[in-house]
């Protein structure tokens, strides 16, 4: 009984999403975005450019999700990006892999990949959907 009340509820979930356009042909699925995960030991905003040129993980609450004209995406953090310690990019070239990013605006999500450099700021540049998960 438990089994079938699981799947409806995945099921749910993924209908959900879909309708939602979380869901894309990488596999960026709202229900394993939003799923409770264990403590993460991410980096925090401030702590990131200590950390630059390692694969790790920063988590935040994303403010503004920004798509520029040139049609790069960014996940603002702060109320002024340019103030900001940390930023992340989905540039135009990945962006097809990607559902309704504007889904993440005011979650706190975990971004993972290479932490860079880019203008006095550290930066994890998004490729894949993967390397974002938004947090309960």
């Amino acid at each position: 009984m438990a089994i079938v009340a699981g799947g409806a509820v995945f099921l749910l979930i993924a209908t959900v999403a879909y309708r939602l356009g979380l869901r894309n042909s990488e596999g960026f699925d709202a229900a394993r975005a939003t799923e409770p995960i264990p403590e993460s030991g991410c980096l925090d905003l401030q702590t990131a450019s200590g950390h630059t040129g390692e694969n790790s993980c920063v988590a935040a609450r994303v403010l503004r999700v920004f798509t520029s004209r040139s049609g790069n995406t960014f996940l603002d953090f702060c109320a002024d990006y340019r103030k900001c310690p940390f930023t992340s990019v989905i540039f135009a070239s990945d962006r097809s892999r990607f559902g309704n990013l504007s889904a993440l605006e005011g979650r706190k999500v975990e971004i993972r990949g290479e932490i860079t450099s880019y203008n006095g700021r550290a930066e994890i540049i998004i490729h894949n959907p993967r390397q974002v998960r938004a947090v309960p």
